[in-house]
């Protein structure tokens, strides 16, 4: 059951003013789409997208599949510099939740959780990021990925219309498996299932199951 707000207000993404990619100095060949990283509550540690490192391997994996080292320790200038590098940009399908409220301490549970269905189901007003819209802008964009699966009705609805244009575009689309701690219960599946391969650390799972999707 959702929970209706006491005083309702927008809970913007902490990188809104990126989403559009409008601030690139570059033209990218890759999109790469994520879910939500919201600006409050206060504890959200994320300098940049996928910055909440402690728990998500995205700038581990992601600059080796490149073969180059790890940024999990960098700053956000240097995994911007690793994009424009790469000619990547990055983006997410929520731009704002709108019916979020900062004094109900169920929404500032919700949202410091970082849970794609934990945000589903205790809300109901989303603003969201016009996928389509910015591969149209960007025509030299040729591969998107978005670093999550769409099993649940919600984001399949949001990426049905991505993966229609692709289709007719004859760009590359796919779904990467998520970067973030979420991914154990795969990453213990595939060693129970393989005890002939076992893969000892998480990020390097995630960075085999990518290296089956990637462009190259």
């Amino acid at each position: 059951m959702k929970h209706l707000p006491y005083r309702t207000m927008a809970c913007d993404h902490k990188f809104q003013q990126y989403l559009n990619i409008e601030h690139i100095d570059f033209e990218p060949t890759t999109l790469i789409v994520g879910t939500f990283n919201p600006m409050w509550p206060d504890s959200n540690p994320a300098k940049w997208f996928y910055g909440r490192t402690a728990n998500n391997y995205f700038w581990d994996v992601l600059p080796r599949l490149y073969d180059e080292e790890s940024l999990t320790n960098a700053t956000p200038n240097e995994w911007k510099q690793f994009c424009h590098d790469k000619r990547i940009a990055i983006t997410d399908l929520i731009s704002s939740i709108d019916d979020t409220d900062p004094t109900n301490p169920i929404h500032i549970k919700v949202l410091a959780g970082y849970a794609d269905n934990a945000i589903v189901h205790n809300f109901d007003d989303f603003l969201f990021v016009n996928i389509v819209q910015i591969l149209r802008r960007h025509p030299t964009i040729r591969n998107v990925y978005f670093t999550r699966g769409i099993g649940e009705t919600f984001w399949r609805h949001l990426w049905n219309p991505v993966m229609h244009h692709c289709y007719l575009n004859n760009l590359r689309e796919r779904k990467l498996l998520t970067p973030s701690g979420d991914a154990v219960y795969q990453h213990g599946v595939h060693n129970t299932e393989n005890p002939d391969d076992v893969i000892h650390l998480l990020q390097d799972y995630i960075l085999r199951r990518w290296r089956l999707e990637w462009h190259f």
